[in-house]
Formats: structure tokens, sequence, C-alpha cells
């Protein structure tokens, strides 16, 4: 099957910054040149535009043009720690249930999430983490196998998802939605807890260079987590 039109303009685009022909703050084509380019339409070209700047690959100023972007500090409500570094920051022994790690067809859900279409397929994998033999996190998480063609290969028993995924697609921006939610059967069992407990279900997106690179859900026993944050004015 042919690769459509949009997905063809994002790879022309992302492989000139890969190979630093195209640097931060450097102009990209605009919507005219892509449809010429690509003999395409501009609603097309404006797509491909549109979402390599939702991913944070492209800035776009009103009036002036598209232009590559920088590289974005970490700042948000929830800093991206590995969890296997915070529990031994803590003295506690940490340990990791690795339950499933294979192939799937995306969903509509996880497609919209990855920047994909329907059915493509995604790297799948659910961990258990654990903070002195107790469960304190279920990590359940679609990756992008375009940008981590490896993933399904990884010992995760030996390093975490995002410690392997903060080294082969650096992070240069993350999303959260955070809510609290009662566990569904299955969850209870893995987190070890009631019916009764309600827990917090972390939503995370984050992005490399290339694109989006994992979607997460993350879900902690409401009992066993907290969230903080500080905000510094420098």
């Amino acid at each position: 099957m042919a690769q459509a039109k949009f997905a063809q303009i994002k790879q022309f685009i992302l492989s000139r910054i890969e190979t630093r022909e195209w640097q931060e703050n450097d102009r990209v084509p605009s919507e005219n040149q892509l449809t010429d380019l690509f003999a395409c339409s501009r609603m097309t070209a404006r797509r491909a535009l549109t979402e390599l700047v939702d991913s944070g690959v492209l800035e776009r100023t009103q009036g002036v043009g598209t232009f590559v972007a920088g590289l974005k500090s970490q700042s948000s409500l929830l800093a991206i720690r590995n969890i296997a570094d915070e529990i031994k920051d803590r003295g506690h022994g940490y340990s990791v249930k690795p339950l499933e790690l294979k192939l799937i067809d995306a969903s509509v859900a996880e497609a919209n999430a990855l920047g994909l279409e329907v059915g493509s397929p995604v790297f799948y994998s659910v961990l258990v983490h654990c903070e002195q033999g107790f469960p304190l996190q279920v990590e359940e998480r679609f990756v992008n196998p375009k940008l981590v063609p490896k993933y399904l290969e990884q010992d995760f028993t030996i390093q975490t998802p995002h410690e392997y995924l903060s080294a082969v697609a650096p992070l240069t921006e993350a999303r959260h939605t955070v809510e609290a939610i009662m566990a569904h059967e299955q969850l209870q069992q893995r987190l070890a807890i009631e019916a009764t407990e309600p827990c917090l279900q972390i939503l995370r997106r984050t992005w490399s260079r290339q694109g989006v690179v994992s979607f997460a859900r993350l879900v902690h026993p409401g009992s066993k987590f907290k969230l903080t944050s500080a905000l510094v004015n420098k």
C-alpha cells in the first residue's frame, strides 16, 4: 500500500531534520511549496505541518512561517523520573514483574495517541513495578515501532522502559492527564488491592524529535502514591 501523501511530507521534513540539513530555527517549506512539491492539496500539506507542530518538531509563527523547533526543556507538573530510581532513592528495594510484551494492532485511541493509522502495528508492554515486593505501579505502554524498532527485544528486568526509551529516543516533550479511577478486577489483582480502593491514573504521551514515541497508562494504588510539584522562578 502506497504511503499517504501527508505521511510522505512528514517523513520528508523529519529526514532533513535528522540529517541536520535543516537545523533549529530553520524555516521549512510553506503549505503552497509542499503542495507543488508533492502534487497534493493544501489541506494535505497543512495536516502534515500541523501534526509536526503538535508533536513539537516544528513551531509556527502566524504570518511569518513554520520553523524547526528547538529542544524543549522538561518543565511540567510532573517530573519525568524513572520509577526504579524513585524507589531506590527512598532506600527501598525495587523489583519488576513483566506481564506482556508483544505486537498488536493499534485501536482508534492508540493510533490517535501515537499519530499512526488505525490498525498499524504497535509494540505493547505491561509491567508491574514493586517497592519492597509490593505492587506500586502497573505500567501499560504502547510504543511507536517506527521510532523504537528494537523495543520488544529488551529485557525490562534489567532496565525499565523509561530508561531504554530515554536512551534510544531522547525525550523532548511530555504531556500528562491525571485522574482518580476505580480499578477493574484485573487491575485489582495486579496491584493487590481491594475493590474499594481508589487509584491514581496518569496518561502520559512522550515525544522525541522524530515524533510521538509512546503512550503510557500508569496506575497506582491511592494509598501508596502522591503527586508533588515545585515552581521555581529563574
